[in-house]
């Protein structure tokens, strides 16, 4: 299969592996959590308010008494879901736009791709803040906004795919021997163009794992007591000056899980692309 062969291309880059380790590593976090998480993500303790990490409490407690290890470890399993719920809606959304628009053509290829054009020019961010302020901020209606907002580059990738792959000699032979568009789009045309819209969805998580991050962070996303990074960061505003690890730990999971889907899907891009072997 195409997909397996640059799945094991992209692993031989090292920055592609480690980047891949590291998604493996948070999803084996995120689903032992209940298992290795030392305390209840949700205990308060007013006589363990704001203690530095130490042996007790690897990475300290807020401004509850919680244990910011057992609420990072649950964190990740919503900005983790949020992520892959909101890429699929997108990606599923892209996918029926593009391949109607790249097989269709002519006026309603016209119409859809002046849409995608129309939502490209506003600020992405900006627009999810104007849906959700008029929602109740909850953990579905971050999935489903980011979703509905972030089909356009999936909507453009395979929209190109299908454009170049209705050209080709086997698409052609399939035609003249009679087959429906609906076999042409499943059986043809979409399986082979899997591997780049696979390639996007690893970016689109990263993407999305950002966004309700930042949604989290400004009192619009996941909601207290749920855990989520975005809204650690947002307890740790209060009290950056003496309680740095508040910031310090959530900051820097964002980081590492965003890296790594970055660095997954850079080395998928490069498998994908002829002029990389000559390159080397």
């Amino acid at each position: 299969m195409m997909i397996n062969s640059v799945f094991k291309k992209a692993l031989t880059n090292p920055l592609s592996k480690a980047g891949f380790i590291v998604i493996v590593g948070v999803f084996l976090l995120a689903m032992l959590a209940p298992i290795i998480s030392p305390y209840d993500p949700d205990d308060i303790n007013v006589k363990a308010i704001l203690l530095a990490p130490s042996m007790q409490h690897w990475m300290g407690t807020d401004g509850l008494g919680r244990d910011v290890l057992s609420r990072m470890l649950y964190g990740s399993r919503i900005s983790l879901l949020v992520g892959l719920v909101a890429v699929g809606i997108s990606t599923a959304i892209g996918i029926l736009l593009g391949a109607i628009a790249g097989y269709y053509r002519g006026w309603v290829d016209t119409v859809i791709m002046r849409l995608v054009d129309v939502m490209l020019s506003i600020p992405s961010f900006f627009l999810i803040l104007a849906v959700i302020a008029f929602l109740t901020p909850s953990i579905i209606n971050v999935m489903i906004v980011i979703g509905l907002t972030s089909w356009m580059g999936v909507t453009r990738l395979v929209r190109a795919e299908f454009l170049s792959l209705t050209e080709r000699e086997f698409v052609q032979a399939a035609r003249t021997l009679g087959a429906k568009d609906a076999r042409l789009i499943f059986t043809h045309l979409l399986p082979n163009s899997l591997t780049p819209i696979i390639v996007s969805s690893v970016l689109g998580v990263a993407g999305a794992v950002l966004m309700e991050s930042g949604l989290s962070f400004l009192g619009l996303g996941v909601q207290a007591p749920q855990a989520s990074w975005g809204n650690i960061l947002t307890d740790g505003k209060d009290y950056i000056q003496f309680a740095w690890w508040l910031s310090l730990f959530p900051g820097l999971a964002i980081l590492i899980t965003v890296l790594g889907y970055n660095l997954l899907g850079e080395g998928l891009r490069d498998a994908l692309d002829p002029r990389s072997n000559s390159s080397k």
